[in-house]
């Protein structure tokens, strides 16, 4: 029987072997996401058999297809992990991959500067090498270097020092290493990356409830709402404070029947205006606007006042409905009918919500899609380009699979936020499937190591498809840490999330400690959820009692140091006590439009009820200094400079001032 010459067996593998590609998400499903203005880090291992010197490279095509080619790093040796990263600057899908090949002039000088010396086979070393420069110059023919360092090798007259000599001339190697003399040339599989505007991946929120501001207390006990021009005139104040995103709740009729009254009692007032997420009435549902509010016009006027001051608009898209909504009676089969023919409320035991019905899309998924899709394009054309979407944990996840592709071919510019505290997997997912933002676990993160811990996950491990959105306290959340903390506690949360994440935020009230909480809960007592609650904001911050200065400060550094902008250049360092946590934010100049490198570190006592003092420990490379160097830096709250180093004494009481940020000034060195 005559051999077989021909195998019909393929390889998955290619000639050089390109594997652990990142970033990915899980099982590879989703495409990975970038905001415009993200540098991404990108990883893979590289390698091959035998000896020989091999290099890769970055390529990365944007939308319209221009490729950008950059050289990758190799880790440490005997890894195989080379690394990289991109500035991505055009919206869009770009595709990527790694190419990786032999470098054969740089297999040959290694085998040279070990044989030559040693007297080794010399003439056919320097053979060789003129084999390769004579390759090289017929690829370049006007380039002398290449011709007469060939000349130079094949030179018997000339000693083999000084051959070698010439073999190692920097101008050669520049020019070898601009244009590598490559062989087995492989290409490993593409990978996309989705790039949204940078509004997906940074920003700074400041949620208000509009019927507040404004509102008037009657003789008679009733309350006259706060409407939408009413509510324009808090506007100035947030952008002032450095905001740029304003978040409001529901702006839909409310329910009458089991509508909620103060602190989320069963019995509603005559003049109590009920939960915003009760939505619909005999006025209409969530195509409506509360005739207290105003009209549609008036929304719209709101939203181009926001913009006027710097502001975006970012609407509670809520999909539920109060007794009273007219879905009820058109479509009951859109909700859960319970054996005694009563439409099941919702529930989150043991929290109970009678005023608020449940969609079910499974009993008409279809028509329930349909509605939905054509609510939020309503809302997108009447200029909103944000939605905060309230528990869609409870909606199908393949339903906001559809839902946000459907919108993102037309409207790519809309923002969905996900408001799901909830379990990890159905929060990674959501992420996956395309929501720009998401609701965190950093709410509850208080110690050290916790922070620690949650702040490696979503700067490096969920990072290519999970973007927080830190917000320190919501209308519904007033955590222990904040109730006992002080004003302490509201600057460290406040420094936690502004520094860590491009994108955080904070619920209005959070600037005067709002710190008193309903008995047996975590929200605060007369939650402005289930009542109007108008606020003398200038007269609290002349009595000095708003940290809403210190808040804007805050915003201000954000605003000036592009480093604090990106997600996944945080980097850890450490500190010998268990409660001052430490992390540095590091910006390369070549990604920078001044050109100039950033970087900041961030020392913060976690504790709101000490004084501590502590060495700190910093990886200096993290920021692109050799350790052992010293730097100066600048305290960008208080405006102190220090010299510092690896090892560092701090010491950080509270109640002063609880946090260092801090400026490395690359120009400046003792």
């Amino acid at each position: 029987m005559a051999p077989r010459t021909e195998s019909r067996v393929g390889t998955r593998v290619g000639r050089i072997p390109i594997q652990g590609l990142r970033p990915r998400t899980p099982d590879d499903l989703f495409d990975t996401k970038a905001f415009s203005g993200e540098v991404v880090p990108f990883q893979a291992t590289v390698f091959r058999e035998g000896h020989d010197i091999i290099d890769a490279a970055l390529v990365v095509a944007d939308p319209t297809g221009a490729i950008t080619r950059a050289r990758m790093t190799p880790g440490i040796p005997g890894t195989d992990l080379w690394s990289g990263e991109h500035l991505f600057e055009t919206e869009g899908l770009h595709t990527w991959w790694v190419e990786a090949w032999t470098d054969d002039w740089a297999t040959w000088l290694h085998a040279a500067e070990i044989k030559v010396p040693l007297g080794q086979d010399v003439e056919n070393v320097f053979a060789s090498g003129r084999d390769l420069l004579d390759r090289a110059a017929r690829r370049d023919p006007a380039s002398a270097l290449l011709r007469d360092g060939a000349k130079a090798l094949g030179n018997t007259g000339l000693s083999a020092t000084a051959r070698l000599r010439v073999a190692t001339d920097g101008r050669l190697a520049a020019a070898l290493l601009a244009q590598p003399l490559a062989s087995l040339v492989t290409a490993s599989d593409k990978k996309r990356v989705r790039v949204e505007r940078s509004r997906a991946g940074v920003g700074s929120w400041y949620e208000f409830f509009p019927r507040s501001e404004g509102a008037k207390k009657l003789a008679d006990g009733s309350w006259q709402s706060g409407t939408f021009r009413t509510a324009a005139r808090r506007l100035p104040a947030i952008s002032r404070m450095g905001f740029d995103v304003v978040y409001i709740p529901p702006v839909h009729p409310i329910g009458r029947t089991f509508r909620k009254g103060p602190n989320n009692s069963l019995e509603a007032g005559p003049h109590d205006p009920g939960s915003p997420y009760a939505i619909g009435s005999e006025d209409g549902g969530h195509e409506a606007v509360h005739p207290e509010l105003g009209t549609v016009a008036d929304f719209e006027w709101f939203v181009g006042a926001a913009k006027n001051v710097g502001l975006e608009l970012a609407l509670d898209l809520a999909l539920q409905c109060s007794p009273d909504h007219p879905w009820v009676t058109e479509h009951p089969e859109w909700f859960t009918t319970l054996p005694d023919g009563t439409i099941a409320y919702a529930e989150n035991p043991p929290k109970k919500y009678q005023d608020i019905y449940p969609l079910n899309f499974d009993n008409d998924y279809e028509g329930i899609s349909r509605e939905i899709l054509k609510i939020v394009r309503l809302w997108i054309d009447r200029g909103v380009t944000i939605f905060r979407v309230d528990n869609p944990h409870t909606k199908p996840v393949h339903f906001w699979e559809w839902l946000l592709e459907d919108i993102r071919r037309d409207h790519p510019e809309v923002v969905f936020l996900a408001e799901a505290f909830t379990k990890p997997a159905m929060m990674q997912a959501l992420a996956q499937v395309g929501f720009q933002q998401s609701y965190t676990y950093f709410t509850w993160r208080n110690e050290k190591w916790e922070l620690e811990e949650y702040f490696r996950e979503i700067s490096d491990e969920t990072s290519p498809w999970f973007r927080p959105n830190f917000f320190v306290n919501t209308h519904d959340i007033l955590t222990p840490y904040l109730q006992y903390g002080g004003v302490p506690a509201y600057k460290i949360r406040a420094v936690l999330a502004s520094m860590s994440s491009p994108t955080w935020g904070v619920y209005s009230g959070y600037e005067l400690i709002e710190n008193v909480a309903r008995p047996g809960s975590e929200e605060n007592i007369d939650n402005e959820k289930y009542e109007f609650k108008p606020r003398d904001w200038a007269g609290e911050e002349e009595a000095g009692a708003s940290i809403a200065p210190y808040l804007t400060q805050l915003n201000r550094i954000r605003s000036q140091h592009p480093a604090l902008r990106q997600l996944r250049n945080l980097r850890l360092h450490s500190s010998d006590d268990d409660a001052i946590l430490v992390f540095s934010k590091h910006l390369d100049g070549r990604h920078t439009r001044s050109g100039r490198s950033d970087a900041i570190i961030v020392v913060v006592n976690t504790d709101p009820h000490s004084a501590r003092e502590t060495t700190v420990r910093l990886d200096l490379t993290a920021f692109g200094l050799e350790p052992g160097s010293q730097f100066t830096v600048r305290d960008l709250m208080t405006q102190a400079t220090w010299t510092w180093s690896d090892d560092n004494y701090v010491r950080l009481d509270s109640f002063v001032e609880p946090a260092h940020i801090l400026s490395v000034d690359f120009n400046r060195t003792p």
